[in-house]
């Protein structure tokens, strides 16, 4: 999950946790989550939806399906979460620190609603500051060496990370293509929900 993009692409709080424990729970529990939290676990879908239908990301999986086939778009979703890190037009380094903490700040604020594994990951994802630190290509590799130690299928030597630092310039310009078109769409789900409510 490309954790950075998830929480920016919010318009609320409790949208932020929903955010985050889509990927945590079972489709059937979403909805002993109050409303807002909700919101949060459809937003998530419908933004994961649009980019795996959106031409610039199709294009930047072919960066990585050479290496790791049916998993280039969770190697994708880390890379966009480096550009998004680094994209002064949506927020300033200070405001993109400002976010990460206020992330954090949510989530342990609404602690009764995460699962265990996510308690667990959490607290790695503050003490590392991830969020704001996935600015940074080292953090990126630490991220895609995870997913390689979580992927079933793949070795854990797979070089995707000299993949994407090969194609950083590549992968910047896919995500100059998309990443306008997926806060547009993010924006019209947020007052779908809105008009629910």
């Amino acid at each position: 999950m490309n954790y950075l993009a998830h929480s920016f692409l919010t318009f609320t709080d409790g949208q932020i946790v929903g955010q985050f424990l889509e990927d945590f729970i079972r489709n059937k529990d979403r909805f002993s989550f109050p409303k807002d939290i909700q919101d949060g676990i459809t937003l998530h879908r419908a933004i994961d939806t649009f980019t795996d239908s959106h031409p610039a990301i199709h294009e930047a999986k072919k960066v990585f399906a050479p290496l790791v086939r049916l998993y280039a778009g969770a190697f994708v979703d880390v890379s966009m979460d480096y550009f998004v890190a680094n994209d002064l037009s949506l927020n300033s380094l200070a405001q993109w620190k400002a976010h990460s903490l206020h992330v954090y700040k949510v989530l342990n604020e609404n602690y009764q609603y995460l699962p265990e594994n996510f308690r667990i990951m959490l607290e790695k994802m503050e003490e590392g500051d991830w969020l704001f630190n996935y600015r940074k290509e080292q953090n990126i590799g630490y991220s895609m060496r995870n997913v390689l130690n979580k992927a079933k299928y793949l070795n854990t030597d797979i070089p995707v990370h000299d993949a994407f630092l090969k194609n950083k310039d590549f992968l910047q310009e896919c995500y100059d293509n998309f990443f306008p078109d997926l806060l547009e769409h993010a924006k019209g789900v947020n007052v779908l929900l809105q008009l629910e409510n």
